[in-house]
Formats: structure tokens, C-alpha cells, sequence
């Protein structure tokens, strides 16, 4: 049994001075593996405090000193890339191949893009009316990790933060602690001056809320539910910090009928499947040209009947669990609105896979002929869970892929360069992957409407952790 009973606070490890503390849960096994302690406002005061003080002069460093601290970073994140990978496996049910290539690897592959973007970002620009700008940290940041990606929003959150000169006080997960502990150690062995990173580990109400709130905090970066970012943006809002944001998705999956069916159809149900479903830019509406309808269907309950379910501490290219007890039920909830508002169950349903009764265990499940206003196909189920709707032309593909909430991601499927194109420009999407392409590290991540505001990745992502200052040239 764990007990993650310390915080990391001004270059230290502390006895936490909020005095709760919540279970730490292996979702294969519905087991209690562990105890984490739950922060407090006082915990916070203290967290933030020290980014300030560590402020002042980490602010002042140079680039040159900047990198070679990302650089021993980078060792040391490669160092315990198995340790971050076996913490996510418990703590949150990523497959073990998955949790080191993917989960765990994300973390090295965002930091040595950031540190190639710090390469090429000037500190100073001189405009062509001869005015100077000048990037500055933002100063102290207050940032806030989900559990389904928890390095890579880690990675995506801490480092620009670092590279930049900026403080910060991290709030992972109270889920997923373990990796979040691990993060925090490879910081500390990285060099980093005392108070420049700082963890408080606790639940969104109380330290999340009162890093939202806090007077010393200069700018929240959250990831997690749309529900949960409004209230952070809400909490901000006295104290007009910067606010951003990478939130939910309903991701629609054009599907025309001069796509290459066989590959794209089994990759698409693939990638809606990956990490159990539990990614906001998963395509999980397939919109289907009508003339190939009937012969995605198939293909699609193919590559649903051969998706492999089983305990994530084996190697191997199956899912896991979903990661908690309220997600299942929740998963199981959505399952049983989409058979009630008469949708056809194409594969999967309600339950557990044969053999896996212990954890939290889900069908891999499509439901077909859905239409456009069903709640399967209107709210995010974050599950294994895929929905498939026809439609007749590429006005009404367009149409029902931006009628949603969200904006995070879209996938068109079409050999048709031309079409790819301008179906490409009329979606209102953040990202848009093509034929099972998508961007790679170092690209801008973020969407549009209630997805969030703000890019995380590359020098998009430097720039959100950052002021702008002008001046006019020197003259006597």
C-alpha cells in the first residue's frame, strides 16, 4: 500500500497541513492500492507564496540557463519513463505497451519539442514602426491536470511554464497521484531552484477552487470537463487572471464513400476506442456517406468484435478499464440512453466483457442509425463507445459535424484532395486529422467554443505563458 502523505513545496517535500486524504484505486481490479493526502487553502498559500518569491529571480534567468535546465529534464524524465508508465497503469488502467510508449513517452516528446521552440522564440522583436516588444513570463501559475493523459498534460502544463521563466504550483488529479509524485521527484532532480515548481496534491473544490481564486496566481491552465472549466474561469474572473483552457469533445468522423474503407473504417473504430475511450478528442461520431453506409457498418462491427479487453498490466495492444467506479456507471447510463432513445445496438452493450467481472470493465459498443439529436450523439459518453449516423451529401456531413457544443478535434476520411481541403476549412474544429493522420508534437492543441480557449504544444504553447511588453527605441 502507497501513502502519498507529502507535498512538494519550496523546493521540499512537507507534511500537508489539510488533514483528509482519499483512497488511491486500481480500476482492474477495483482495489485500494494506496492513500493520498488532500490539500487545503492553507497548503495553497503556502505553494503559491514560494512560486512568488522563486519568481523574482527565475524570471531573470537567460535562455542559455532556461535550457540547460530543460536539458537535465530531459534526462531524468527518460530515467523514469518505467516509473511513470507503471504508475498510470495502476492508478488508471492504461495498458502496460500503451502507459510506456504513449502515456509515459508523451512527457519526453512534448519537452524536447518545447525546448526546440525555445530555441527559435526571440525574446525581443523590433516592429516595423521601429517599436521593440519584448517576451516576458506571465509569473505565477496555477495548473490543473485530468487522469486520462496525466503526464501529458503534465508535460503540456509544466514545461512551457519552466521554459519560459514562469513559477508554478501544480494540481494533478487527485485520481492519478502517483505519476503526478513521480513528475514532482524528476523536477527536484533536474535542478530546479527551490520554489519554481511546486505540488499540492487535492480535489478541484477546495485546491482547485482556491488556486482559481487566489490574488498571487497570474494565470490557470486547466484541463478536464467543460463543466469544471467553467467554474474555473468563474473563479478567475475577480481577479481578471488569464484563463485556459483544453475541455471536452464530441468528435465527428467524416467517412466519404472514396475513402480507403478497409483501412480507415477499423482505424477510425480503433481510435475511438483507444485509451478506453477516455481521450476529449476522440472520434466517436462516425458520420457515414449513405452509398458506403452498409459496408462501414460491417467493417466497423468487425473491428469492434476483435477489440481486445483485458487487464492492463499485461503487455499487449488490448484497452483497459475505464478508470473509476463513477465513470463505468456513468458509461452504463449513456449505454442504456442510446437503446432507449432507439438507437441499434450494433455490437457491444450493457455489462462487463466475459472474465473481467472484478474491475471496471467495458463492452466496446457501437450504436448505428443514430440520429443527429440523440443524446449519444450530442454529449460526450468518454467511453469505448462509437456512434454512427448516415448522411447524403457534403453539405450535410459539414452541417452535423460543427452542430455541437464542442470544437476540440475532427477526422475526414476521403481520397479526394480537393474535397479533404475545403470540408477541412469549414469545420470548426481545433484539430483536424486526415486519413488517420494527425499532428505531431511541437503542433498547437486546443478547440473551438466550449472546447476550450488557448493551444498547448510548441511555440503555441510557450506563448500562453507569456507577456507582451512594448517600448519605442532608445533616444536621448
Amino acid at each position: 500500500m502507497l501513502t502519498l502523505n507529502k507535498f512538494y513545496i519550496d523546493g521540499t517535500w512537507v507534511e500537508p497541513m489539510g488533514t483528509e486524504s482519499m483512497p488511491i484505486m486500481n480500476p482492474a481490479t477495483a482495489s485500494e492500492i494506496g492513500t493520498v493526502a488532500l490539500g487545503n487553502t492553507t497548503d495553497v498559500d503556502l505553494a503559491v507564496a514560494a512560486a512568488k518569491r522563486a519568481f523574482e529571480s527565475f524570471s531573470m534567468t537567460s535562455r542559455a540557463e532556461r535550457l540547460e535546465l530543460l536539458e537535465n529534464l530531459r534526462n531524468e524524465t527518460k530515467a523514469r519513463l518505467p516509473d511513470l508508465a507503471k504508475a498510470m497503469t495502476a492508478e488508471m488502467g492504461a495498458p502496460s505497451t500503451m502507459s510506456l510508449e504513449v502515456q509515459a513517452y508523451s512527457g519526453l516528446g512534448h519537452l524536447e519539442d518545447f525546448i526546440a521552440a525555445m530555441r527559435s522564440l526571440e525574446d525581443e522583436e523590433t516592429l516595423a514602426n521601429g517599436d521593440i516588444i519584448s517576451r516576458e513570463p506571465i509569473g505565477v501559475c496555477g495548473l490543473i491536470t485530468p487522469w486520462n493523459w496525466p503526464i501529458n498534460q503534465i508535460a503540456l502544463k509544466v514545461v512551457p511554464a519552466l521554459a519560459v521563466g514562469a513559477t508554478c504550483v501544480l494540481k494533478p488529479s487527485e485520481h492519478t497521484p502517483i505519476s503526478a509524485q513521480i513528475y514532482a521527484e524528476i523536477v527536484h532532480a533536474a535542478g530546479y531552484p527551490a520554489g519554481v515548481f511546486n505540488l499540492v496534491q487535492g480535489d478541484g473544490a477546495t485546491v482547485g477552487a482556491a488556486m482559481s481564486r487566489h490574488p498571487d496566481i497570474d494565470m490557470m491552465s486547466f484541463t478536464g470537463s467543460t463543466r469544471a472549466g467553467t467554474l474555473v474561469s468563474q473563479d478567475a474572473a475577480s481577479t481578471i487572471k488569464r484563463v485556459t483552457l483544453e475541455l471536452g469533445g464530441k468528435s465527428p468522423n467524416l467517412v466519404f464513400a472514396d475513402a480507403d474503407l478497409e483501412r480507415s473504417v477499423p482505424s477510425s473504430v480503433a481510435n475511438c476506442f483507444y485509451n478506453t475511450g477516455q481521450s476529449c478528442n476522440a472520434p466517436t461520431r462516425l458520420l457515414v456517406e449513405r452509398s458506403c453506409y452498409e459496408d462501414v457498418l460491417k467493417l466497423a462491427k468487425s473491428a469492434a468484435e476483435s477489440q481486445k479487453v483485458d487487464d492492463p498490466s499485461k503487455p499487449g495492444d488490448h484497452i483497459g478499464p475505464v478508470f473509476d467506479e463513477i465513470q463505468y456507471n456513468r458509461v452504463q447510463a449513456m449505454i442504456q440512453t442510446g437503446l432507449d432513445e432507439g438507437a441499434r445496438l450494433l455490437v457491444g452493450g450493457l455489462g462487463k466483457p466475459e472474465g473481467l467481472e472484478n474491475g471496471w470493465f467495458v463492452k466496446p459498443t457501437i450504436f448505428c442509425d443514430v440520429d443527429h439529436d440523440m443524446r449519444i450523439s450530442r454529449e460526450e459518453i468518454f467511453g469505448p463507445v462509437l456512434v454512427i449516423t448516415p448522411f447524403d451529401t457534403e453539405e450535410d456531413a459539414i452541417r452535423m459535424a460543427n452542430d455541437t457544443d464542442y470544437g476540440l478535434a475532427a477526422y475526414i476520411q476521403s481520397r479526394d484532395e480537393a474535397r479533404v481541403a475545403r470540408v477541412a476549412r469549414r469545420l470548426r474544429s481545433g484539430t483536424i486529422q486526415i486519413n488517420g493522420r494527425g499532428p505531431d508534437y511541437g503542433s498547437p492543441f486546443g478547440g473551438y467554443k466550449q472546447s476550450g480557449n488557448g493551444r498547448e504544444g510548441g511555440t503555441f504553447g510557450l506563448e500562453d505563458y507569456l507577456e507582451i511588453k512594448v517600448r519605442p527605441p532608445f533616444t536621448v
